[in-house]
């Protein structure tokens, strides 16, 4: 029965081979250059609110088209809007990026979506979606949306009004068009047709946004409707391309508590490794200090600030300090090159870096030095926020530190954590019983004393240190006392 359904299925799968084949093949006007299978486009995903874990997918993005060196940028946008101040940063982060930059409007681009569009070079949207309506508005304490005074609304409208009109020049967009997004009381008018009346604020749907206009046939504001991604990659001219698609790493939310609270997760860092250096084996307080640091690396990944290389530079800061003071005391290069490397990484792990972006001015690119301003490619990195997390955290570690210096190797707290185990470590009882045994013996230091080092009493080689005096390998010293575990020594 019905006989001819088989040969109609396979003609049909035929035909759908040959569209699929259709859709990768590149296009006779591909631009000329690199061959299509040479190019590289990264698509990155815009969605749910215009908050930080959104800006941590796009900087992660841009650095890896950049590092790609990826010929296009599509954001592939559906948001109904978000914070301005994480949107201005987004607008920076895309001026990065050399290549071309596309917004693909997937379904909406609401609010800060729309302000996002414009700051790249073309807009295309798919079948039935929508842009614009970006009013700033005010959000409640309860988190809906409340009134926003008419004087702050003036103020705001000003702000983003000069903000977005930079990037609408800048890429070639009516200005009024967008104006009429954000100010409602702007009205938009094109061949004598009011697109947008006094008082609305400006809401465009697919068709809409390309309808033409004037002599010279310009449209609105978006250059196309395309089906999907794959269509508007051949649009583009990049048919064949490879296309990267960039994944949320699904704790970009994590990211933003992590980087929210990273002073403290410094401080509990040092404090735990300073506790960790003062008592005898390894144990909880290592354990908690290399936790938070790791925590704190973290958060610079996830927000797309800098790689997970700096854990590993971190890591070799600490060997060589550990180096210094338990294998070769008093060498002082080591231990100074491996706070070095901490100071380095914790301050590189949280800096925002962008590959192939020159830190000193690089010239007019033809081996001519330029003196001036114009010409210059000049991107110095933002160090201020990990020096000022760093600060913060030092700052609060002096007098923690010091209150820990002077009372916790008295508690029982300090006695149960570095008790003796099933490795032998000794208690801390046994270890005062020593060092108040030793009190005014003399002995010969066997390195330098710079102003640590160690000393040889009788049979038994120890850790001292001086009161800030350099003593030369050799000479004969005698305790006067200990500062936590290190003999305190004079020369005799």
């Amino acid at each position: 029965m019905k006989t001819w359904l088989p040969p109609l299925a396979a003609l049909a799968a035929v035909l759908a081979s040959l569209g699929q084949a259709q859709e990768l093949e590149a296009p006779d006007d591909m631009p000329l250059g690199l061959t299509a299978a040479q190019k590289k486009v990264y698509v990155v995903p815009v969605r749910e609110d215009i908050m930080p874990p959104i800006l941590y997918v796009i900087r992660r993005g841009v650095k890896e088209a950049m590092s790609a060196e990826a010929d296009c940028l599509i954001l592939d946008m559906e948001t109904n809007g978000g914070r301005v101040d994480i949107t201005e940063e987004i607008f920076d982060i895309i001026g990065k990026f050399k290549g071309e930059t596309v917004t693909y409007v997937n379904k909406d681009a609401y609010s800060a979506g729309a302000f996002i569009a414009v700051a790249t070079e073309k807009i295309y949207m798919a079948p039935q979606s929508v842009i614009g309506a970006a009013a700033p508005i005010m959000m409640s304490p309860t988190g809906g949306v409340s009134e926003m005074p008419s004087t702050m609304e003036v103020k705001m409208n000003s702000a983003i009004r000069a903000k977005i009109r930079t990037q609408a020049e800048k890429n070639g967009y009516a200005v009024d068009v967008i104006e009429a997004m954000v100010d409602k009381t702007k009205k938009l008018e094109r061949d004598g047709k009011i697109i947008c009346e006094e008082g609305d604020i400006l809401t465009l749907t697919n068709l809409e946004a390309e309808a033409k206009y004037g002599e010279a046939q310009t449209r609105l504001l978006s250059s196309g409707t395309v089906e999907s991604i794959d269509a508007l990659i051949i649009e583009l001219g990049y048919g064949g391309s490879q296309r990267v698609d960039v994944a949320p790493l699904g704790v970009e939310a994590l990211g933003t508590w992590i980087n929210a609270i990273s002073p403290i997760l410094l401080l509990i860092g040092i404090i735990g490794l300073y506790i960790e250096f003062k008592t005898a084996g390894f144990g909880v307080f290592g354990a908690v200090g290399i936790a938070a640091l790791v925590l704190y690396f973290f958060g610079g990944y996830v927000s797309g600030l800098a790689g997970i290389e700096w854990v590993g530079i971190f890591l070799v800061g600490v060997a060589l300090v550990a180096v210094e003071l338990f294998l070769l005391p008093g060498t002082i290069f080591i231990g100074l090159l491996g706070v070095v490397c901490i100071f380095v990484a914790l301050i590189m792990g949280m800096t925002d870096m962008y590959p192939n972006m020159p830190w000193f001015p690089a010239g007019d690119g033809n081996g001519n030095s330029v003196p001036q301003i114009e010409g210059i490619h000049f991107a110095l990195p933002d160090f201020s926020r990990p020096i000022r997390d760093l600060l913060i955290a030092l700052a609060l570690s002096v007098p923690i530190i010091w209150a820990l210096a002077k009372y916790l190797p008295q508690t029982a707290l300090f006695a149960a954590f570095t008790s003796s185990a099933a490795s032998g470590v000794e208690s801390v009882a046994a270890v005062a019983a020593e060092l108040e045994s030793r009190l005014g013996q003399a002995g010969t230091s066997t390195t330098p004393l710079n102003p640590g080092g160690k000393v040889m009493f009788g049979d038994a080689l120890c850790n001292v240190i001086t009161q800030g005096e350099m003593i030369a390998a050799g000479t004969p010293v005698k305790v006067i006392g200990h500062r936590g575990s290190d003999l305190l020594v004079i020369e005799v």
